[in-house]
C-alpha cells in the first residue's frame, strides 16, 4: 500500500459548488446519475456512495476550501481505508480541485487512477456547469 494518487482538475464552479456537491447527498446522487448516496456533513460524520459500494466517514471539512475523508470500497479487505483529500483553490475559471489518495491495496491503484474522473470529474464538470 504504497502507491498514491494525485490529481488536478478545474470545475467549472466556486469552490462553494464544488464543495456541496460533495457533501450534499441529493446533488451528489444527481452528478453521479441517481445512485444512491448518504452523505454527513459534519466531521465524524459517516458516508455511502454508489449504492453503498464505496463507505466511509468525513475526517476534515473546512467549508469551501477542504474535504478529507477516509473512504474504502466494499470490495477491499475488512479494515481498509484510504485518505482522500480534495483542496479546493478559487480561480478566474471556477476551481482548481487538487485530489490526492493514499492507503489504498495497491492492486487497485490503475482502476482508482481512471475512476476519479470518470466517476467524479466528468460528471461534476456537466453537472457544475
Amino acid at each position: 500500500m504504497t502507491k498514491s494518487i494525485h490529481q488536478e482538475v478545474t470545475i467549472p464552479a466556486a469552490p462553494s459548488r464544488v464543495y456541496n456537491a460533495l457533501l450534499d447527498s441529493r446533488q451528489f446522487r444527481e452528478l453521479t446519475g441517481g445512485a444512491p448516496a448518504e452523505i454527513g456533513k459534519k466531521p465524524g460524520d459517516p458516508f455511502t456512495m454508489f449504492g453503498g459500494a464505496i463507505e466511509g466517514r468525513n475526517v476534515e471539512l473546512v467549508p469551501d476550501k477542504l474535504v478529507v475523508q477516509a473512504w474504502r470500497s466494499k470490495t477491499w479487505p475488512a479494515g481498509i481505508y484510504s485518505i482522500v483529500r480534495f483542496e479546493l483553490n478559487p480561480t478566474n475559471a471556477g476551481t482548481r480541485l487538487v485530489f490526492d489518495q493514499v492507503g489504498f491495496p495497491e492492486k487497485e491503484h490503475e482502476m482508482l487512477d481512471s475512476g476519479w474522473g470518470k466517476m467524479y470529474w466528468e460528471p461534476m464538470k456537466k453537472f457544475l456547469a
